[in-house]
């Protein structure tokens, strides 16, 4: 197995892992808000986009990472996660 240095270029961004069931890949999703000036308000907005998970990094679900465009990888793979900020939160059945 050979190991190919991706290539980042491009955007950045930082979001959580909702999903982690694919060989290799996630799903990350960040929030935004956006100005309606015909409307005078502000609306919510959500972006999901695939990301590769390298096997160094190996984030799942609920992770806060950080990812990074590259070229196109798949079809629908244009990021790649650069860095894991932290562990998955997780609620005790005690509390």
């Amino acid at each position: 197995m050979t190991n190919k240095k991706i290539n980042t270029h491009g955007r950045t961004f930082q979001g959580i892992v909702k999903s982690a069931k694919m060989h290799k890949t996630v799903t990350v999703e960040w929030a935004g808000i956006k100005y309606l000036p015909k409307y005078e308000r502000y609306e919510k907005k959500r972006t999901k986009v695939k990301a590769h998970n390298p096997q160094e990094i190996n984030a799942q679900e609920g992770d806060l990472v950080t990812i990074k465009e590259c070229r196109p990888l798949s079809k629908t793979k244009n990021f790649i996660v650069i860095k894991k900020h932290e562990k998955k939160w997780k609620q005790s059945k005690l509390e």
